[in-house]
């Protein structure tokens, strides 16, 4: 597959998606052309990268939709990358968000690309951070990240990012404690939605709720915010905050961990990779396994015997 970059920087939509369509194809040849193209792409430091996670139902959607059709009224290009469950059948995605944001994709300055996580662990697909680049690349200002919603492992979207907002429902107050706790203290914003309505009171609630809880833990830098996505309302407060938030001093420190992270996460996919594919190695683990079992090796030498098959083959 060969993909016009000069196409993608003058704003080819079909390009775009044609090139991220590649970065997620995991065959062997297609890895070869992923290297070619992204030693053309530079890293951009003009955007701003914004993770946005919470359980499904929360509205995360809505509040996407709503964000996103501000930025373009204030002159930015929005980018949605809206990471789906995989289908256990295919490997494709399971959710429709070109239909749940009907409006913001009707935009010519709107980008949503729904991608299937395909059991990637961290709320994020494996190519995320290639197509956050991709996306700059083609002149996106603003990059919201939507990620799957389901737990705790939702932190690698947040190494992803410059701004990591957590999106809680009226009703998050009880469960504070619960599986959302890591999240939470990750968040530079929280968003407690639905703030309409039979919901209203209780939203308040739920925020001083959250704020007597991280106050307790001693995290008082976490920004509490109260909306109605539906009624488009506290959606300026958001968007200004999230402005503002992009001109923290720690903005390129931050920067220079998510291009770690990604070239990390990048060299454990090759050798797992390199692991899958070798014919020595598969059959060094057969082995492998009958001496453990057999109490001839713990695992920790089987470990280190398979490091030094792949080591040779490298």
């Amino acid at each position: 597959m060969t993909i016009d970059l000069k196409k993608i920087k003058t704003g080819d939509r079909r390009e775009l998606a044609k090139a991220i369509t590649l970065v997620e194809d995991s065959r062997s040849d297609s890895k070869l052309e992923v290297e070619k193209l992204f030693k053309n792409i530079p890293i951009d430091n003009k955007t701003i990268r914004i993770a946005i996670t919470g359980i499904p139902g929360s509205g995360k959607s809505s509040l996407i939709e709503k964000l996103g059709l501000y930025a373009i009224k204030e002159g930015k290009k929005v980018a949605v990358l809206a990471i789906d469950p995989s289908s256990p059948i295919n490997g494709g995605s399971i959710l429709g968000d070109k239909i749940r944001m009907e409006q913001l994709s009707l935009e010519k300055n709107a980008f949503i690309r729904p991608s299937p996580s395909r059991g990637h662990l961290g709320g994020v697909a494996f190519s995320t951070f290639e197509t956050i680049l991709l996306c700059e690349y083609a002149g996106f200002d603003f990059i919201l990240i939507e990620t799957i919603g389901v737990g705790q492992s939702e932190f690698e979207a947040k190494t992803l990012s410059d701004i990591f907002l957590y999106l809680a429902g009226p009703n998050t107050g009880d469960e504070i404690q619960g599986i959302k706790r890591g999240i939470l203290e990750l968040s530079d914003i929280i968003v407690v939605n639905k703030h309409d309505g039979d919901s209203k009171i209780q939203a308040e609630v739920t925020k001083g709720q959250l704020e007597n809880s991280l106050h307790i833990k001693g995290i008082d830098n976490i920004n509490i915010l109260l909306a109605s996505a539906i009624k488009n309302d506290g959606i300026l407060e958001i968007y200004n905050l999230l402005l503002s938030l992009s001109k923290n001093k720690n903005f390129f420190e931050n920067r220079k961990k998510q291009v770690d992270n990604w070239i990390i996460n990048l060299t454990l996919h090759y050798i797992s990779e390199e692991m899958k594919n070798s014919k020595n190695i598969k059959m060094r683990l057969a082995e492998l396994k009958d001496e453990i079992w057999m109490s001839k090796k713990s695992s920790y030498d089987a470990v280190k015997s398979i490091i030094k098959e792949l080591k040779k083959d490298i």
